[in-house]
């Protein structure tokens, strides 16, 4: 995302200026529902790989779209991919981070807009929608963090007896994390396996019919892929 110094409602993005600021598309063109997840950002500046977050893109037409992604506050943010194209009935995930998280930015709520164009370098603007950005200030402050984790005191005697149940819990542990990970692994194979499948009224695909999905199927897959990725990146 280009950055720059950008008033308190403009809309910042890549691309020429003015270009993403057209007006609605005209009564004839049908309007395109942006689907994204989350509805709104929320950034921790506490958070151990700093502070991002993933927002999934869903294009649920026929065609590719393009889309582009602008920013009240580009400064403050890095996009990654904030621009490209969707390929039909397909997703893709955008992360954002928050450069600056600084006190002073803490529950200051800024705007990105997702602008999705008919493919080609003038396509018109078919869908757009808005998302409220915020960064949360650390759950505790950073004296608390450290009453939290003291230094830790020396053993005790050797005449004493040391306890032997704590090396119980880790192996409990370890295998609760192998069983999470594979659980979210088969979960995520299904969700992208649905995205795949065509459609209901889809003609011409080879796939018997009890293989294909609806619209709705499709959503309900992409929306718990969304959140399969956030998980990834937030551990």
């Amino acid at each position: 995302m280009r950055r720059g110094a950008p008033q308190d409602q403009e809309l910042v993005g890549p691309g020429a200026p003015g270009r993403g600021s057209r007006g609605a598309p005209p009564p004839s063109v049908p309007v395109i529902p942006v689907l994204v997840f989350p509805p709104d950002l929320v950034f921790r500046a506490d958070q151990r790989s700093g502070p991002r977050q993933l927002l999934t893109l869903y294009n649920p037409t026929g065609a590719a779209l393009r889309f582009r992604v602008l920013s009240t506050a580009p400064a403050k943010y890095t996009v990654f991919d904030a621009e490209g194209y969707v390929k039909p009935q397909s997703c893709i995930d955008i992360v954002i981070r928050h450069v600056s998280p600084i006190p002073s930015h803490y529950d200051v709520q800024d705007r990105f807009r997702i602008e999705l164009s008919e493919e080609g370098a003038e396509g018109r603007v078919v869908g757009r929608k808005d998302i409220t950005s915020v960064l949360r200030a650390p759950a505790y402050p950073l004296e608390l963090q450290e009453q939290c984790n003291p230094v830790p005191h020396p053993g005790p005697p050797s005449w004493t007896a040391p306890p032997t149940a704590r090396h119980l819990p880790e192996k409990s542990h370890s295998q609760l994390a192998t069983s999470s990970f594979l659980l979210f692994l088969l979960t995520g194979t299904v969700s992208v396996a649905i995205l795949l499948l065509p459609l209901q009224d889809e003609l011409g695909s080879q796939l018997p019919q009890i293989l294909h999905v609806s619209m709705g199927q499709k959503l309900v897959a992409a929306y718990i892929l969304g959140l399969l990725t956030m998980v990834f990146l937030r551990t």
